[in-house]
């Protein structure tokens, strides 16, 4: 895991795809009035993964099979008074996708509202792609509303009336939470 590969010789370790040579998340479990704060051992693994270059999260699965009991209003007052901002599974989806460069967009129509995962730095007729083929090849511009933006405002059409849609280009760089809407022509 920890083996230096020369620049030459990368490539052809790449193409080994050798398990020990991708990137780890650590998941300490730790009981429950150490969740917001973690222990002594986490703190340790903390430590290593950031030697290593990995990351790491601190959960409480006693915790997390309660918060998947309850309703969300009640999940988030019990998640306050253990001083926790969020569920532990949040934290571990959210690690796990900074880990790999990973982030989302969202596609919403009148019928449905879907996520598609790309790679950080995806341009946006490869984010296109990922929808279909044809998307990416006939790409002529994406239509594209911040999430928070999106949310507060109240949808599309209120995101539009106050101006915060705007039109992308080919060399647009897709954003984590973007609501984008694509034209293309086939």
């Amino acid at each position: 895991r920890m083996v230096e590969v020369d620049a030459e010789d990368r490539k052809q370790w790449t193409m080994l795809q050798l398990l020990s040579a991708k990137p780890v998340l650590y998941v300490c479990n730790v009981d429950e009035d150490e969740a917001a704060t973690g222990n002594a051992l986490s703190e340790a693994v903390a430590k290593m993964a950031a030697e290593q270059g990995n990351a790491h999260v601190v959960i409480s699965a006693k915790i997390e099979e309660e918060i998947s009991q309850l309703d969300g209003e009640e999940a988030e007052m019990f998640l306050s008074e253990l001083g926790l901002e969020e569920a532990g599974l949040d934290r571990l989806i959210r690690a796990g996708y900074e880990l790999l460069h990973l982030e989302t967009y969202f596609t919403v129509g009148p019928k449905e509202a879907r996520a598609w995962t790309i790679r950080k730095g995806t341009l946006a007729p490869q984010a296109a792609g990922v929808i279909h083929g044809d998307f990416e090849k006939g790409f002529i511009r994406a239509e594209t509303i911040a999430y928070d933006d999106f949310v507060t405002l109240g949808g599309e059409q209120p995101a539009k009336e106050a101006g915060k849609m705007r039109a992308e280009g080919k060399t647009y760089m897709v954003k984590d939470g973007d609501v984008l809407h694509f034209l293309f022509n086939t």
